[in-house]
């Protein structure tokens, strides 16, 4: 009791030094994107920010946002803020890909849509732990026993120490969820609102509860959307990317069986699953083309975000299975320096994660056995085992203390946030939230072109308020919306940039 107390308290102190009541406004001066952005609607500013909110006076970072204006300003009702997820993903051009995809006519007249790198991010003030190429995959190697464990520690180490020696190191223990949610706060002042609506994508669910507990009465209508476990981006998270393939990958192995006469990868899902691990095992053994066992396995997982890349999935692995590694062609890192140190830096600065070794390998032997696919990667050591700093202030605490005005949607098999965290979530916000969860699998709930149901229920909410009075069920849906070439393309690099964390 007397931890949650002093939880609260510490909470509640940094909370009311955010924007202090006799603050002014910060100047917003919009003008053209950085020339990578390259969209005439789009209009982008930069706001400067405190670094650490303890000193609201002292050093400044920049925190870059874009715009999409209302296309009907006397309907506009406010703003409608995005965060695509990460942590570390960028997000100025995610409100006009949102927006491309489908999204109806009368939610673009209802708000301005505003992205924001996040601090550390791209055109934000960026942070750099200047690591190898090998060192931007970050996830472990899969580990099929203990030394395997001791070994990926030292790979994680190495990352954690280039970190702790970079020009960025001072910086690095600002870059958190908290701060990145008062940043959020001081946006929101900059545009002159009284409260935001939010819609958040995976890791941006968790951002959109800090903020909605940091400051639940500057909310207006907040959408989370495949939805992170109440502890956000923990040991807990990270070892639920192994129960997050077991889940959906028997939506593979049912498409790939119908197809065996296509791809050859088996006649049923239990021999398709058969050939995962025969794949999986060959290249452990003998990597090829320079992908190995681990490689493979997370490879297998990043391409089950979306069924539209169950194809190319079947491709690779029809390659690999006739000795063509060359062809097989699994995504690559994508993710810039700035993307992977905020990401490191948040996952490290928001949670204290474990420090013995043993507890790793305690956790892979268990994992491994329980999720045989991933696992022995999923909870093998990340770099927050031998991070430099400790974290400058406890977890927020969700509760269900606040508006009723948030409203979650999640897939029953979700290879990157399972419903296991979502339904952790549900119940620590009681009658704050709502949750529509989705027979559906992939990663994604309120996109335009996946389930009608589920997209029908975000938008419903965020144009007329309209929010299921209970917790509602969608069911399957067979035929997924069809797009044109343009808005197909987008799609892909939307899911390209979610395959990154």
């Amino acid at each position: 009791m007397r931890r949650t107390l002093l939880v609260v308290l510490a909470a509640a102190a940094l909370t009311a030094t955010a924007l202090p009541a006799s603050a002014a406004k910060p100047a917003l001066h919009w003008g053209p994107c950085p020339a990578d952005i390259s969209s005439p609607v789009l209009q982008c500013a930069a706001l400067q920010v405190p670094l650490d909110y303890r000193n609201p006076g002292g050093k400044k970072i920049s925190v870059e946002i874009s715009r999409l204006p209302s296309s009907d300003p006397a309907k506009r009702r406010g703003v409608l803020l995005f965060n695509p997820g990460g942590p570390g993903g960028p997000g100025l051009t995610f409100p006009l890909t949102w927006a491309s995809l489908g999204a109806p006519a009368s939610l673009l007249a209802e708000y301005d849509l505003i992205g924001f790198d996040p601090r550390g991010v791209e055109h934000s003030t960026p942070v750099n732990c200047e690591l190898s190429p090998e060192q931007l995959v970050l996830a472990p190697k899969y580990a099929h026993n203990r030394e395997e464990v001791v070994q990926a520690s030292a790979t994680a180490k190495q990352i954690a120490r280039k970190c702790a020696d970079s020009a960025s190191a001072p910086i690095l223990p600002y870059i958190t969820t908290a701060n990145t949610a008062r940043d959020m706060d001081q946006i929101r002042a900059a545009l002159g609102e009284a409260k935001i609506s939010y819609y958040g994508l995976s890791y941006g669910t968790y951002l959109g509860g800090v903020y909605a507990s940091l400051f639940p009465d500057r909310t207006d209508r907040v959408v989370l959307d495949s939805v992170v476990g109440p502890g956000g981006v923990d040991v807990t998270t990270a070892r639920r990317f192994g129960e997050g393939m077991q889940d959906r990958f028997p939506d593979f192995a049912k498409w790939a069986a119908v197809r065996n006469s296509s791809y050859g990868l088996g006649a049923t899902p239990a021999e398709v699953t058969a050939t995962f691990f025969a794949l999986a095992d060959k290249l452990d053994r003998h990597p090829a083309g320079g992908l190995d066992g681990s490689l493979f396995r997370l490879g297998t997982h990043s391409l089950s975000y979306q069924t539209f890349s169950f194809p190319r999935l079947a491709q690779i692995w029809e390659a690999l299975l006739n000795d063509q590694p060359g062809s097989a062609q699994l995504p690559a890192v994508n993710a810039d320096q700035s993307q992977r140190s905020t990401m490191i830096s948040v996952l490290c600065g928001d949670n204290a994660w474990p420090r013995q070794i043993s507890t790793y390998q305690e956790n892979v032997a268990h994992d491994r056995a329980k999720y045989p696919m991933l696992g022995g990667s999923a909870a093998n050591v990340w770099p927050c085992a031998h991070w430099a700093k400790q974290p400058l202030e406890p977890p927020v605490q969700f509760s269900d203390q606040g508006p009723s005005n948030l409203l979650l949607v999640q897939n029953l098999r979700d290879p990157a946030t399972p419903l296991s965290g979502a339904l952790e979530t549900r119940e620590v916000f009681g009658n704050r939230a709502r949750m529509v969860t989705v027979d559906q699998g992939g990663h994604g709930v309120g996109l335009p072109f996946l389930n009608g149901c589920g997209f029908a229920a975000v938008t419903d909410y965020l144009v007329h308020g309209t929010r299921p009075a209970t917790d509602k069920f969608c069911g399957a849906e067979a035929n997924a919306r069809r797009l044109s070439e343009q808005q197909q393309q987008a799609a892909d690099r939307l899911i390209d940039q979610l395959r990154q964390y």
